[in-house]
């Protein structure tokens, strides 16, 4: 093993122990791995030919085709760094990856052949100033934050290489195996299972964009070993079943993987009953950490069913208060982890970078305390707290108590702002049939189970929660349904007051 891990020579070699295997199926093609490998050097020679200089930022135009993982493989053998970039992103927000990269250069071989010179554009004359952050890097994935303004994470070859043998060492990839990839390859959970997938020499199957129906309908008409999606997915599939789609079990699915948001312990046991030979895996990470940090398997959350789960080989964790100081057992403070793969930085921001770290640390922004167990139980995002009257209130322990009420499937609880309490509690609820929600019943349900001041004050129903781009389930979209009127709330008297 060489001392600094190179992804692209991973990849490659793994294509050249098995030139003939398969590394990517799609609908109506495949594409072996030495077909991959002479893609990705076309790729790399027309890089080199114009001048593109080692560790420079090159835009990469994807939407989980082919020739997109060619093209970031070909980046990479001509020793320059990958920023993928999704094909339907709208154009301001491409102006605005392009201020912070300075790229020269953007491949996009969308469905026109590899070997085309069309595939290859200018975006500017001068070549960006070299930078030191950018050597021995692999990706710069931008991630949006509060403000909106697009964060470019800087994810070294080495760091990212061994963080996959620390995601094998907890999962077992294995080289023949089939991975359904529905993520796409712009956020770090459908990058690393790719990247995974072909190291380990298994094959990707890519196929058009996948609705709940037709994602059910591939795992059991095709042999799939895994796939990997969002919570969101997977209460798409269970809605499917109150409409009469045949849920047949998939004898061969070996592992279901979800994150980037809760997964509830009723969903879970409702997606293991569907899938009773799969392991749902539930991960915990961050794309500044090179995710899954934690590893919540089947057989752990049956025991543990609010824990996080296991630490990846390499990771370690605290809690703190806000002022960085370690807290007891109990108490809810930030979560915040430290390992040999996080981030090299945020693209040309120092400041930003140093203030996300604490003494060797990522500062999650998570909030979190440990259990009289000593396992970790997730409590949701800081800046998503909710607070009422002075009191400070975590959505997570809302929805959390919301789904035990019979008839339920999924909540979604934010803050609105209200001038008398600074923000009132409102619960987005999905039922799990058409049948009405008896409203007050689901009060006094509450009343036992939450401090007076975490009752919520609105409730609303919908056939779903509102998700992101990324098939996320998004809290700030639900906030402004709420705020604009486009949902419109139910009316509860509890105590002599309405809930409206």
């Amino acid at each position: 093993m060489s001392s600094s891990l190179n992804l692209g020579e991973l990849i490659s070699n793994a294509c050249s122990r098995a030139p003939r295997a398969v590394a990517i199926e799609t609908d109506d093609a495949a594409v072996d791995r030495t077909g991959l490998l002479i893609q990705a050097r076309s790729v790399a020679s027309r890089l080199q030919a114009a001048g593109a200089c080692e560790n420079e930022p090159i835009h990469v135009r994807v939407s989980n085709l082919p020739s997109d993982f060619a093209a970031v493989l070909g980046v990479w053998l001509a020793g320059c760094v990958a920023v993928p970039i999704h094909r339907t992103t709208p154009l301001s927000a491409c102006e605005a990856i392009q201020a912070k990269t300075k790229a020269r250069f953007q491949l996009d071989a969308g469905e026109c052949s590899i070997d085309s010179s069309a595939i290859l554009t200018r975006l500017r004359i001068e070549a960006p100033e070299p930078r030191l952050q950018l050597e021995g890097a692999a990706f710069v994935l931008f991630t949006s934050g509060s403000t909106g303004s697009p964060k470019g994470v800087i994810i070294g070859h080495h760091a990212f290489a061994m963080k996959l043998m620390a995601i094998d060492s907890m999962t077992h990839f294995k080289a023949g195996e089939r991975t359904l990839l529905v993520l796409n390859i712009t956020f770090v959970f459908g990058i690393w299972m790719s990247l995974l997938t072909l190291i380990s020499g298994g094959t990707l199957v890519i196929t058009k964009k996948l609705g709940s129906a037709e994602l059910v309908d591939r795992l059991h008409h095709h042999p799939i070993d895994r796939v990997g999606v969002v919570p969101t997915m997977l209460r798409g599939i269970l809605a499917l079943i109150t409409q009469g789609h045949d849920m047949k079990p998939c004898a061969c699915l070996r592992q279901i993987f979800t994150g980037g948001e809760q997964l509830s312990e009723s969903l879970a046991e409702q997606v293991e009953g569907v899938f009773p030979n799969a392991d749902l895996i539930n991960i915990y990470g961050l794309t500044e950490t090179l995710s899954c940090d934690f590893f919540q398997h089947s057989s752990f959350r049956r025991v543990k069913p609010y824990a996080l789960g296991l630490p990846a080989s390499g990771v370690s964790y605290r809690i703190v208060d806000e002022l960085g100081a370690p807290i007891a057992p109990g108490q809810q403070g930030e979560l915040q982890i430290r390992s040999p793969y996080l981030m090299v930085g945020y693209l040309d921001d120092p400041d930003l970078t140093a203030s996300a770290h604490s003494d060797g640390y990522f500062r999650t922004g998570d909030l979190a305390f440990i259990n009289t167990d000593g396992d970790i139980q997730f409590r949701g995002r800081q800046k998503e707290i909710i607070v009422r009257g002075g009191n400070k209130v975590t959505p997570m322990e809302i929805e959390q108590a919301v789904v035990m009420f019979p008839g339920i499937t999924s909540a979604m609880a934010t803050g609105v702002e209200d001038a008398l309490l600074g923000e009132k509690i409102h619960v987005l609820i999905v039922p799990s049939s058409t049948a009405s929600l008896d409203f007050e019943r689901l009060q006094a349900f509450l009343a036992g189970r939450l401090e007076k001041y975490k009752i919520p004050d609105a409730f609303y129903t919908a056939e779903c929660v509102p998700v992101g781009r990324t098939g996320k389930a998004d809290r700030r979209e639900l906030k402004v349904m709420i705020t604009t009127g486009l949902l419109v709330p139910a009316s509860v008297k509890q105590s002599g007051r309405t809930l409206a």
